[in-house]
């Protein structure tokens, strides 16, 4: 089992808790991101810039077992359909049961904004979201854990 952020979006604060947790739990953390990215880690992962690079390199190196942590909700379908259990940095849990809808969800924004549409983007990040997130990550690490 290891901890795999997509960390092209990560909030630093998100960083630092997998990396936190990680070591507590003796579960190794690897963060993947394209070069434009400052990213000083030993188990970081570099990247090309070219679109999607970070989601392959992702899906190449995670296994059954594993926990990504990405705001992303395609890679997110795509991860979970290797078993992998996937978190977006705010906290909440991508599963087989609401994927499906956010991807629909994210598909008809999408048709929205193409004809001109307007919507909201995602609201300022809170210290709520960073306790959120942690809460979430080590129940899963807990049932990990011998």
């Amino acid at each position: 089992m290891k901890i795999l952020v997509d960390a092209d979006a990560c909030p630093k604060k998100v960083l630092e808790i997998c990396i936190r947790l990680g070591k507590k739990y003796s579960i190794p953390v690897w963060t993947v991101a394209s070069f434009n990215h400052n990213i000083n880690f030993e188990n970081h992962i570099l990247v090309g810039n070219a679109p999607e690079e970070t989601d392959v390199k992702l899906m190449n190196i995670s296994q059954p077992g594993d926990i990504a942590i990405t705001q992303d909700w395609g890679l997110a379908a795509m991860l979970l359909g290797k078993y992998v259990r996937c978190l977006s940095p705010s906290g909440q849990e991508f599963l087989k049961e609401n994927i499906d809808f956010l991807l629909e969800e994210r598909a008809l924004k999408a048709k929205y904004r193409r004809g001109g549409g307007r919507t909201k983007g995602p609201k300022k990040r809170a210290d709520i979201n960073d306790e959120k997130f942690e809460l979430r990550l080590e129940k899963l690490l807990q049932k990990k854990s011998p």
